[in-house]
């Protein structure tokens, strides 16, 4: 699969999620103190993404 959301740990022990295009990272958010805040972040990146606007600031 081209696309895919990792889950994983960063050196201060909080979860983050990155979003991968092939083995390149697009983004990555901020620190979750649980996995299940990295979970719901997906999700809502998942459900709000579609219709997210997009702000040009070239």
């Amino acid at each position: 699969m081209a696309h895919k959301f990792e889950i994983y740990k960063d050196k201060a022990g909080e979860y983050r999620v990155r979003f991968k295009y092939n083995s390149e990272v697009m983004f990555s958010t901020e620190g979750y103190s649980s996995k299940s805040g990295a979970e719901k972040a997906i999700a809502s990146i998942k459900k709000n993404g579609p219709e997210a606007p997009i702000e040009d600031n070239s």
